[in-house]
Formats: C-alpha cells, sequence, structure tokens
C-alpha cells in the first residue's frame, strides 16, 4: 500500500463526481419513480452510500452528486443524510442538478455531457485530478491507491478494472492492456466480449471508475461537445477517443484497492439487485457490512427496535437467516433468508421465504410469500399468496428471468408508489 502521507496530499488535491442521473431502464418498475443509486439495498442503505462511503475512507474531501432522473428521493437521502459532512467533518459536499445551461437546453445526453454541462460549478473547487464514479455499484474500494499509482504512472487517465466470466462481460466495458496494465483497446458493451488472453473464460472489464487529470478531462470534453457525431458518453466515446490518440490510459485492478476478497457487484437488473441482497444472508457473506474499519455510512433511521410477538399457544415468531429493519414489529410468524427494510408489519401466521421487503410494507394475516421482491409501501392484503403459482403471478405481478416475482402498490391497486418521502419518520 502506499504511504498515508503520500495519498492524503493527492486526496486532497482530487474532486469527486459521483453519476446518480441515470433512471436505470433494466430495473423496471424499482425505477418509475427514483433514480437507480437511490434504491435500497442492504437492509438500511441505498445504493448511492457505497461509493459515498468509499469516498469518505479514501479521504477524498471534495464530493459533488450529479443528479438528474426523478431526483427527488435521491436528493431528499443525501440532503438528510451526507449535507452534514461539510460541518462534521470539513468537506465540500454538493449536490448538482441537471444544469441545461446549453442553447438548446437538453437534458444530460450522456455521462461526459453531464460532467461538461456542469464544468462551470465543478472547475470553481481548483482540483488537479477528478475521480468520475457510478452511483449504482454496489462495492468496497480505496480510491486513494488508485489515485498513487495514476500520478506514478503518469497517466492522463485511469480505469478501475475487474475480471468478470466471459458471459457477463457484454453489460460492461470491455478492455484490451498490455504487460504494463497500459490500455491498447476498449469496447463498450460488445455482443462478442475479447477474454483475456491468458483466460478464455473470463474478460477484463470498466468499473465506471475513472481518475483524469483534470485539465485533460476539460479538453476532451470541450472536444467532444463539437462532435455531432459523438453520443458524449465515457465508455462509448471518451476512452475510445483517448486510445485512438494514443494518450496515456492505465488500468488499475480492483484487487490493488482493497484487503482481502475483493467485491464488485453491477445491481442493474432485478435478478442482481435481488442476489446481491440475498448473498448478505451468509453466514461469511463476501461484502461484510459488520467491518468496523470500513463502515458503511448512511442515514440512520430514527426509530424503536424490531419487535417479535409470540403468544405462546397461539403462535410463535420464528426467524432464521434474515435481516429485520428498525421500527418492524412481526407478529407469530416464520421468517427464514429474507430482508425486511424498516418500519415494516408482519402480522400473525404469514410465512416468508427468501422475501425483499422494501420500507414500509404492510403484509396481512396469513399470507405466504416465497422469491418474492415487494417495493415501498405495499399492503399485502390477508391471505395473498405469491410464488408458489408461477402462471399466477405472471397475470398480476412481474416475474424475472430466474422467477422473482417483483410487486408494487400498482400492481396490488394501490396506487403509484410516490410519496413525498421514501421514509415517513425521517425529519423534513
Amino acid at each position: 500500500m502506499s504511504s498515508t502521507r503520500y495519498v492524503s496530499r493527492l486526496t486532497r488535491q482530487t474532486q469527486a463526481l459521483i453519476l446518480a442521473g441515470g433512471r436505470g431502464t433494466r430495473l423496471e418498475m424499482l425505477t418509475n419513480w427514483r433514480a437507480k443509486p437511490a434504491v435500497p439495498f442492504g437492509g438500511q442503505f441505498r445504493i448511492i452510500d457505497f461509493a459515498l462511503s468509499n469516498c469518505l475512507h479514501s479521504d477524498i474531501r471534495r464530493i459533488a452528486v450529479l443528479t438528474q432522473y426523478k431526483s427527488h428521493s435521491l436528493i431528499r437521502h443525501l440532503m438528510v443524510g451526507w449535507k452534514k459532512l461539510n460541518t462534521d467533518h470539513g468537506r465540500v459536499f454538493d449536490i448538482i442538478p441537471a444544469q441545461q445551461w446549453l442553447e438548446d437546453e437538453s437534458w444530460y445526453q450522456g455521462t461526459a455531457d453531464a460532467v461538461y454541462q456542469s464544468l462551470d460549478i465543478i472547475e470553481a473547487y481548483e482540483h488537479k485530478y477528478t475521480l468520475i464514479l457510478a452511483g449504482d455499484h454496489i462495492y468496497k474500494m480505496d480510491y486513494g491507491e488508485m489515485l498513487a499509482e495514476h500520478v506514478r504512472s503518469g497517466a492522463d487517465l485511469t480505469v478501475a478494472c475487474h475480471v468478470v466470466p466471459l458471459n457477463e462481460a457484454s453489460e460492461f466495458g470491455v478492455m484490451r492492456v498490455d504487460e504494463n496494465d497500459w490500455v491498447t483497446g476498449f469496447q463498450e458493451k460488445p455482443e462478442q466480449p475479447e477474454p483475456m488472453p491468458d483466460d478464455a473464460e473470463h474478460a477484463l472489464v470498466s468499473m465506471g471508475i475513472y481518475i483524469f487529470n483534470s485539465d485533460f478531462l476539460h479538453r476532451i470534453l470541450e472536444e467532444d461537445a463539437e462532435n455531432a457525431d459523438s453520443s458524449h458518453d465515457f465508455g462509448k466515446d471518451i476512452i475510445p477517443r483517448a486510445i485512438r490518440e494514443k494518450q496515456r490510459v492505465l488500468t488499475f485492478p480492483l484487487t490493488r484497492a482493497v484487503t482481502g476478497q475483493p467485491y464488485w457487484r453491477d445491481v442493474g437488473t432485478l435478478d442482481a439487485l435481488y442476489h446481491a441482497n440475498m448473498e448478505l444472508l451468509c453466514d461469511e457473506p463476501a461484502l461484510n457490512m459488520y467491518d468496523p474499519d470500513w463502515t458503511i455510512f448512511t442515514y440512520p433511521m430514527q426509530g424503536p427496535p424490531a419487535k417479535f410477538a409470540d403468544h405462546g399457544l397461539r403462535g410463535h415468531s420464528i426467524v432464521i437467516q434474515s435481516m429485520v429493519g428498525n421500527g418492524c414489529v412481526i407478529s407469530d410468524s416464520s421468517i427464514r433468508k429474507s430482508m425486511i427494510f424498516n418500519d415494516c408489519i408482519i402480522e400473525s401466521d404469514c410465512d416468508l421465504d427468501g422475501v425483499l421487503v422494501h420500507p414500509n410494507c404492510h403484509i396481512g394475516t396469513g399470507s405466504k410469500l416465497k422469491n418474492v421482491l415487494l417495493d415501498n409501501g405495499c399492503i399485502v392484503p390477508p391471505g395473498t399468496i405469491i410464488g408458489s403459482d408461477q402462471e399466477a403471478d405472471q397475470r398480476r405481478f412481474h416475474v424475472t428471468a430466474q422467477g422473482i416475482v417483483v410487486v408494487n402498490r400498482e400492481m396490488l391497486g394501490q396506487g403509484r408508489r410516490y410519496q413525498p418521502a421514501d421514509y415517513p419518520h425521517a425529519p423534513l
């Protein structure tokens, strides 16, 4: 690892930009009324909390979040849970909504355009290096190690990378590198990904994490904005152009920025999101959220502890390998391999097996749910059975390719999901 003093000097010259404006269409109904980075994860967090927590642990003092699509829930979470960074840690934390300051008043056309349209605000912070982060991945990473290698190598641009199975690589930017980790080729989401030279079963992919020298970033974004044929995206346009123009583009593997087993998940589909949550219930999960040396920060929910009612002869509560959030009340029910977020009520004689329950849900007496994802605020009527008859589930709900049944309020005839706040007990 690099010396702490050396890295801290570099991180103080770095501006982190978290791109959080995308809808995340592959999450379908979960992003009808919220941006993907605001989707709940891990029992009490939002997806964006992981990138933000990594910044804190990496001693990145300047952080800005760029928002756009259905951003109310996300902005409110950031305002309540993260604005305190400015007072508690002496940091510069900012939220930058889409500006529409160009002549055509367009929304962001791509990830690179999002940064370009905000350059006037970003450059006021006067930083030497710019760290670009996706706000929709789950992982732990010390950005300081990547920054140190970027500076030592003399790179113009450094791309964080990770090895994934070849059959999953078409969802990412796939890279070819030389023996010194310099990028020689890049394809954004290719239909036929190129395998690694020494491993035909895996590919080297971009994690959507970039470090730019800030003057180089400004120049290449200005030039890209003038190109009418560009889609103004980092993966599709900026990185391939930098390689074509023989700029110094370096890769940095995740394995060199973590201690222990590396963990990175793109929770971009309903199945991926569900299974990433369920992984956390294992005895030794790949992502350790209980690590005191790398805490995942969020807005701490205010509410009473979870309560489990057991009425003896009339019933009993059984909870096996599950997580239950604050403010929940569970009465005489069986909960197995399930994750229940805050402020949920589960009435008597319910059976939940492999169920992911987002905040503020109410499950009525005698309901039986298996392999189900309940979105925020669902009121499940008494006696409801979901997950036992796929044909019946498909008529009422959404069933994923892997058989997970996704349910929201609208499917239950309870109107659209939007409420003034996802967390009603949070201060306004």
